[in-house]
């Protein structure tokens, strides 16, 4: 989040933003006063907490959310002229991934209560070309995992979750990274936990486990169980593919296990927060508050409020006002087709999802984060009022 002129942090109240303490800073020292700075022990044990917490048998981190979803698309062998049938109402690396391979996004349209993909319109999308789902489990908030699972499986497809938003999220009592084929979880500084920049792919498929690895290191293997020629000696490896450096540091690792420990506590903060909101928002005549997944709980990754529709079409307005007043709002998300390089570049055109572009012109993020004091809440919930009082 860049800030200019008058603008200072202190004064703002932020839509999100991480929680660093003095435990996170003595690990990542740790690390860097240790022999191993890049790629050594602490993956390899955050890997291992991660992949326990969502009940996981595999989990392989990357360095970034984007470059997670990427080594999952190749790893479900996604190439040229293969389709993903997505969400439109999510950021823009849930498409690219695909065209980075080769392959084509679908767009499909969403619950425009909830802003996740409607599993009832998913089938008329599917074709001969379609290799994969991919829900987004948008806000933090779980799709309808159940049904968007019976689909793939009476069509041969697999599903693979975007859950970028949903980390310690949980659907019908089962953790957000224990259901899908791959689920894919960002580390960035608003999301659940932090590594600075990083993300994850889990899993409990060994083959997709193993493609993970080789991509996200140059395409190079060491395990002489599967090399595709004879070992020339104890140094030898094998690139068998070609992959990319997409490897977290141990710096970021360090952090991202200090966090992991955390990540309960902060999700409770964010859910007494929404219930606050909740409480606070209810029969209000401005806005529609979220809704939440039934028998899913929410990570409250964002607070998204819909504008109704004598408000919406001063939301460039409002949206200026509540930053003026010092509530740093944000908008979750442009439908993606809808960016200039979808509609000139690859031809998309306005109207694929009506849904998801009348959510766009509703939403607005509000603040919601771990670290909110309760007299920051109080703020939002006065700011918000006053703000779109004068409406």
């Amino acid at each position: 989040m860049a800030l200019s002129g008058k603008w200072r942090l202190s004064s703002l109240i932020p839509y999100s933003r991480q929680s660093v303490d003095e435990d996170d800073i003595k690990e990542v020292l740790a690390v860097l006063r240790s022999d191993y700075l890049t790629q050594g022990p602490k993956s390899g044990e955050f890997e291992a907490a991660l992949a326990n917490y969502c009940g996981a048998r595999y989990a392989v981190v990357f360095s970034s959310g984007t470059a997670a979803l990427h080594g999952a698309y190749f790893a479900a062998g996604i190439g040229p002229g293969d389709e993903i049938i997505t969400s439109p109402i999510t950021f823009a690396a849930t498409a690219n991934a695909a065209l980075y391979l080769g392959a084509k996004p679908v767009f499909s349209d969403i619950e425009p209560e909830t802003g996740n993909i409607d599993p009832e319109l998913i089938e008329k999308a599917i074709t001969s070309g379609t290799k994969a789902i991919v829900p987004v489990d948008y806000a933090g908030n779980p799709a309808a995992l159940n049904r968007i699972r019976e689909l793939a499986g009476k069509h041969g497809l697999i599903v693979i979750e975007d859950a970028c938003h949903a980390l310690g999220a949980s659907y019908k009592e089962n953790k957000i990274g224990s259901l899908s084929e791959m689920t894919i979880f960002s580390f960035h500084p608003v999301k659940p936990i932090t590594t600075g920049e990083g993300g994850a792919v889990v899993t409990n498929n060994r083959s997709f486990y193993e493609k993970l690895l080789a991509f996200r290191s140059h395409g190079i293997v060491k395990d002489a169980a599967i090399f595709k020629e004879h070992s020339h000696g104890n140094w030898y490896y094998e690139m068998q593919v070609l992959g990319y450096n997409y490897r977290l540091t141990d710096i970021q690792c360090a952090l991202g296990l200090s966090q992991l420990k955390k990540l309960d506590t902060f999700i409770q903060r964010r859910q007494e927060i929404a219930l606050s909101y909740n409480a606070a928002f209810h029969g209000n005549r401005w806005f529609d508050t979220p809704v939440v997944t039934e028998s899913a709980q929410s990570s409250w990754h964002l607070y998204p409020i819909r504008l109704r529709d004598g408000s919406s079409g001063m939301k460039t307005e409002i949206f200026d006002k509540l930053r003026t007043a010092g509530l740093w709002v944000q908008v979750h998300y442009l439908p993606v087709y809808l960016h200039p390089y979808y509609r000139n570049i690859l031809g998309y055109r306005e109207g694929i999802c009506p849904q998801a572009e009348r959510f766009y012109e509703r939403e607005l993020s509000i603040p919601i984060y771990q670290g909110m004091s309760d007299a920051d809440i109080e703020t939002v919930k006065r700011t918000l009022f006053d703000v779109l009082g004068e409406f």
